[in-house]
């Protein structure tokens, strides 16, 4: 296995970038290799044609490079400037509410005053396009996303389309080819940010804008070289000034910017390019701003399900297991608090130790990290930032600098042989892999150390060009001559390009695991093993730490309910019946729903299947908002957080619809409603 860590390259899980062709010529995998000799299973032959034929073909379609970049680019820069990072939402001495770069439409500026008191004054003297690339590769970054053109339509470059334009203001210069080509002397893949909603644009929700929003893409995608990823917001159609009235207008965001003519332009200019949106097709908004994924994080969406602005968001966060798409996460976060620098916030740069939780949580989680600089308002990267993006590269490099499985020949309860077989997966070598017959989804693997050792860190790869397969594995020591499950903090489940694990130090000479379902035979190219010290990254949400909005429980004695909002792990609330019914008292608006299961040395009361439901009455507590289970939670009874679309009520009912020990009360060490 190549060392990525010697660049820290921050991996996410790759695309299938061979061939069909090449795919089908290698041996060892009913799903794609030696056809027809190998293959035994008729449902998985049938299962590879419709992919052939369907989603695979078309999302690969005379692209084979286009989802390459995941071997290069691990680790992303993004960076949100233009006239409105100055005031960075102060406006007349008065601090507005929300995104900054809606600041036109929240403190109502007319156009002509925005121009006049941002645009035509913006001059960033200390904007060197150089500095800004060296920082990015000081702290491994790959790749680099710059805002072209956000929602007030100001374009940060000249625009023939229309002039509203860099050249308006006292800059007077191109920071577009400036950062193209620094990029180049760095090393580093350029890529744009173009917001495709436009509050400026007085034609915005007709026909003509999207002629002219085409046309800004392709000035984008031919003046600047190669470009790496062309990012395409979420966010559009609303009010704003829009030609210098007030008034809001309303898109069919599905269909208003014609995605098909805008991946025409693209697979003409730029056939590389990745295309991000809320649904790809290239990669995939994580469906939140905080820099991490779901534990559980399918590389698949349903095709032509998600679309910008798509409401069920919280989706992104998990993928869609019987998704046919294949669209990776890319989680985007802010070094800062907010994406816009503040001098006041100098003392609230995430930390090292932050942002190695988040390493942990996006790419650790089967996606890509993308952080934010906020540039301040002379065009520079403050030097906070940039150190503890450093030294946060440095931290993990230190964690996984020692693999202590390298050279060990593994044992494992199943194994295809030869080339696919136990061995593979610690050869670090990426062409490589061990592989189970065909039609075993569940097998053992089993290392064994020439001593003891102290181990807190794991890293499973699966082999990508053959698809993510793990469904839920489990991770265990050797104490005493018995198995134990690792204590960590989320659920194993899916694994994809990289799944990175911490778990409370353990001492031991065999690790193993086991991989308990997954969607074909198992194809892991590559397992680690690490001892990162002690550290303080380690993500727990500790019971303490939890927050809700206040509540009573329906039925349930005053006593009782206490224990599961006490922020103490060792009090549990057992209730009786068939449903727990959580009052908040009074209606508000509420996204997730946050349990923590006994912590009691046999952890009593576990559920394990749930159907979440809301209501503004107690006696029609009936919308189903989420339903589901809590995976492995048997063998990792940890908080079990589950996030869903904005709603709005007084009452929630959560109703097991099974029981890890069937007969058993609910068990609650902690409730909290979010």
């Amino acid at each position: 296995m190549r060392n990525y860590y010697q660049t820290i390259t921050i991996a996410c899980c790759m695309a299938m970038s061979a061939s069909p062709l090449a795919i089908w010529a290698q041996s060892g995998d009913e799903q794609g290799l030696e056809i027809p000799r190998n293959l035994q299973l008729q449902q998985d032959k049938d299962e590879l044609r419709k992919a052939y034929d369907g989603w695979w073909t078309a999302s690969q379609k005379n692209k084979e490079q286009r989802m390459s970049w995941y071997n290069e680019a691990k680790f992303g820069c993004f960076i949100h400037w233009g006239p409105y990072s100055v005031p960075a939402g102060l406006w007349k001495n008065k601090m507005q509410s929300g995104y900054t770069e809606h600041l036109m439409r929240k403190a109502r500026i007319p156009l002509e005053e925005y121009k006049k008191e941002l645009i035509l004054p913006f001059n960033p003297t200390e904007f060197d396009a150089e500095e800004w690339m060296r920082h990015a590769s000081e702290a491994g970054m790959r790749y680099f996303v710059i805002t072209a053109k956000h929602h007030d339509g100001f374009a940060m470059y000249p625009s023939d389309a229309y002039p509203y334009d860099i050249r308006l203001s006292k800059f007077q210069k191109d920071p577009m080819e400036a950062l193209s080509r620094a990029a180049k002397k760095y090393g580093i893949k350029f890529a744009v940010y173009l917001s495709p909603w436009d509050r400026h644009q007085a034609n915005y929700g007709t026909p003509e804008y999207v002629d002219y929003f085409h046309k800004q893409l392709t000035e984008l995608m031919t003046n600047y070289g190669e470009v790496f990823e062309v990012w395409f917001d979420g966010a559009n159609g609303g009010d704003g000034w829009y030609g210098g009235a007030k008034d809001s207008r309303t898109i069919d965001r599905k269909t208003y910017y014609n995605y098909p003519r805008i991946y025409e332009i693209l697979d003409k200019l730029q056939p590389q390019a990745i295309v991000f949106s809320d649904g790809g097709p290239g990669c995939r908004w994580v469906g939140n701003e905080n820099g991490f994924a779901g534990a559980t994080n399918w590389s698949f969406l349903r095709a032509g399900e998600v679309y910008p602005g798509y409401p069920k968001y919280r989706e992104l966060q998990y993928g869609h297991a019987d998704g046919n798409q294949w669209v990776p996460a890319e989680c985007d976060v802010s070094i800062r608090p907010g994406w816009f620098y503040h001098p006041e916030e100098d003392d609230r740069v995430k930390t090292v130790e932050q942002l190695t939780d988040l390493y942990y949580r996006s790419v650790g989680h089967n996606a890509t990290l993308l952080l934010n600089f906020p540039v301040d308002r002379d065009g520079l990267i403050h030097p906070i930032d940039s150190a503890n993006a450093v030294n946060f590269r440095k931290n993990v490099q230190k964690q996984l600098a020692h693999n202590l499985l390298a050279g060990i020949r593994p044992k494992a309860s199943d194994e295809r042989g030869g080339q696919f077989s136990a061995k593979a997966a610690t050869d670090e070598s990426w062409d490589t892999y061990w592989a189970t017959n065909d039609g075993v989804t569940a097998a053992d693997i089993e290392f064994d150390f020439p001593k003891t050792e102290k181990v807190n860190r794991m890293m499973i790869q699966e082999y990508i060009p053959l698809g993510q397969r793990v469904k839920s594995f489990i991770v265990e020591y050797d104490k005493d001559g018995k198995w134990l499950p690792v204590k960590l903090n989320e659920e194993t489940t899916t694994v994809g390009y990289k799944r990175l694990l911490r778990f409370e130090t353990v001492s031991t000479d065999k690790l193993r695991i086991r991989f308990t379902d997954a969607r074909a035979c198992l194809c892991i190219n590559n397992i680690e093993a690490y001892y990162a010290g002690e550290t303080a990254d380690t993500f727990t949400v500790e019971a303490k730490e939890l927050k809700s909005y206040p509540f009573t429980l329906v039925g349930v004695p005053e006593e009782e309910t206490k224990k599961c909002m006490d922020k103490d792990k060792n009090t549990t609330a057992f209730v009786e019946g068939d449903a727990l019914v959580i009052d908040l008292g009074e209606e508000r608006t509420i996204t997730s729903f946050h349990y923590l299961p006994d912590q009691s040395e046999y952890n009593k009361g576990l559920i394990s299947s749930y159907e979440l439901s809301v209501g503004t009455e107690a006696n029609a507590v009936n919308r189903i908002v989420a339903q589901g289970e809590f995976s492995n939670i048997k063998n990792n009874p940890i908080l079990q957080s589950v996030y869903f679309t904005p709603v709005k009520a007084r009452y929630l009912s959560l109703k097991p619809t099974k029981m890890v020990t069937e007969g058993e009360t609910m068990g609650f060490a902690e409730i909290g409603i979010q």
